[in-house]
């Protein structure tokens, strides 16, 4: 989608390389990696907001539907704006469940974030489960690593959400299989290969020919 826009926009210098995600499971096949017998309980994403918009929702009412769906252990995994917030940490531990936040965002600009996507992966591989209240990359990452996936409870909204990006109507419209509390783990590993994009993974000298990298010799 992303290449074809640039190219209805005449520009030509896109291509197509997969996630940093698919890069990251090359990189560290074993980071995190657990017997399947030893996996357990679900980790969850609440939906979060960012540094320009806040969301509007009721956290413990969440924390209470999360309760009623999930039969194991839930560690609930909050975004850093949310995990700095008392009362919103309070509404998940008060349910007993474990509260864990894999760090700030980072840029291109700063080394901070440079750990999350591998703090993620070592979470997920611990988890049999992972859901949320909106369809998202953790639930594709997930998928991508052997979690069932779930979606469901209220979806909370953006501060002034913008209504013609579609907002939930247009995530279930695209992927309606992959919503419920229980999702078939074929399909949803299926999906996690195509939005993902294994198919497109490039190797170490595509990617240095594309982005004129130089090869570094150490002495």
């Amino acid at each position: 989608m992303l290449r074809r826009r640039g190219w209805s926009m005449g520009r030509r210098g896109h291509y197509l390389i997969g996630a940093p995600w698919i890069y990251l499971l090359d990189l560290e096949p074993d980071l995190g990696l657990m017997p399947e017998e030893e996996r357990e309980g679900t980790i969850w994403y609440p939906f979060h907001g960012w540094e320009k918009n806040a969301v509007i929702g009721d956290h413990g009412r969440l924390a209470a539907h999360i309760r009623e769906v999930e039969t194991g252990p839930v560690t609930v995994c909050l975004y850093w704006l949310e995990f700095a917030n008392i009362g919103i940490r309070a509404a998940y531990e008060s349910a007993g469940f474990r509260v864990i936040c894999h760090g700030s965002r980072g840029s291109r600009w700063d080394d901070a974030g440079r750990d999350f996507l591998r703090g993620q992966l070592t979470e997920l591989r611990r988890h049999r489960r992972v859901a949320s209240n909106r369809l998202g990359s953790a639930l594709f990452y997930g998928a991508s690593v052997g979690c069932d996936i779930a979606v469901y409870g209220d979806p909370m909204q953006f501060e002034g959400e913008r209504p013609e990006y579609g907002g939930t109507a247009r995530r279930m419209r695209l992927w309606p299989e992959l919503h419920g509390e229980h999702v078939d783990r074929g399909l949803a590993a299926e999906a996690a290969r195509r939005e993902l994009g294994f198919e497109y993974q490039a190797t170490p000298e595509e990617l240095r020919r594309m982005f004129g990298w130089k090869r570094v010799r150490c002495a």
